[in-house]
């Protein structure tokens, strides 16, 4: 089941749950944003054109692509001009595609679960009532000194 729709002067293929960059968009309804459709794929591998069908997607990411640079150059006249551009843009995941009263939703994505915070040998076992003072004094005493390297003796 896919959909062909229009954003930003183009066409795109898209199928629930793809993820498309399209021209920098004004987000609609908390960051849900519904396409114009062109043409709609059935089941069998009918096309057909549908006024009634929906393509709903919700906004991901918003950014700029990467820098390109235009350089205009004359040669033998001491003309040269350089202006860069970066092109702003809008990443949508397609969640819905509905036509002829089926609707085809995209799975939902799985939660991100927070990481553990890693805590350090020190911290874990040192109670927290220790000041500066006293944490930089144990440090002093824990690291090995240096040995300290004696001249060489004089050549005769």
């Amino acid at each position: 089941m896919y959909a062909v729709i229009r954003a930003g002067g183009k066409q795109y293929r898209v199928a629930p749950g793809d993820v498309i960059r399209v021209e920098k968009l004004g987000t609609g309804t908390d960051g849900q944003v519904e396409f114009p459709v062109l043409a709609v794929s059935g089941e069998q591998g009918q096309v057909a054109k549908e006024s009634d069908a929906r393509v709903v997607g919700h906004v991901v990411e918003e950014g700029r692509s990467a820098k390109i640079l235009v350089f205009h150059y004359k040669r033998k006249k001491q003309y040269k001009k350089l202006r860069g551009h970066r092109q702003a843009f809008t990443a949508v995941r397609i969640s819905e595609i509905a036509f002829g009263g089926q609707s085809f939703k995209a799975p939902d994505l799985p939660k991100k679960e927070a990481k553990p915070r890693k805590v350090k040998a020190a911290e874990a076992e040192a109670p927290e009532a220790e000041t500066k003072a006293a944490k930089s004094a144990a440090k002093k005493k824990a690291a090995p000194k240096k040995a300290v390297k004696k001249a060489a003796p004089k050549k005769k």
